[in-house]
């Protein structure tokens, strides 16, 4: 195939926007009161679809929990979503795009939001640290690998 026949290869963001916003504090105003300490815990999800075609949709998913003595103090859950033109790619890349470079870009978004929801709801400002989203990528296609060796071990016992 020629250099004229193969598609343009683009990643282009075309929207980036708000997917879902949840933010809840159940335990206030009582914890405003306490010397409190919370235990926070951090996830990180990324889901992306074909929307049509060459363009793809990628969910991010950051969910923060903090606790204290067993109570929740808060909860945010933040879907923060783009729109991507993806051409060109095979689909090992395509898969790459969308679980590195995708995640890299709403990121700031959704960690923003985050910042902004903890502020709102009273609490001290809450920053979320850059992530590697290429280590999680690889761990993630580490762990799907070992599982399907597993499965097809299984099979053969």
């Amino acid at each position: 195939m020629s250099e004229q026949q193969q598609p343009a290869r683009q990643f282009l963001v075309q929207r980036i926007y708000t997917k879902d916003i949840s933010f809840e504090s159940p335990a206030t105003p009582q914890i405003f009161q306490e010397n409190w300490k919370p235990e926070i815990k951090i996830n990180l999800n990324t889901e992306h679809k074909s929307f049509s075609e060459g363009l793809m949709e990628l969910v991010l998913t950051v969910s923060v929990d903090a606790k204290h003595d067993a109570k929740t103090v808060f909860l945010v859950e933040v879907k923060h979503a783009g729109l991507f033109t993806v051409t060109g790619f095979n689909e090992e890349e395509q898969e790459s795009l969308m679980g590195i470079a995708g995640p890299n870009i709403l990121f700031p978004y959704a960690r923003e939001v985050v910042t902004d929801l903890v502020t709102r709801g009273g609490f001290p400002q809450l920053v979320l640290q850059p992530v590697n989203f290429e280590a999680m990528f690889a761990r993630t296609r580490q762990e799907k690998s070992d599982r399907a060796a597993a499965g097809q071990g299984e099979a053969l016992n």
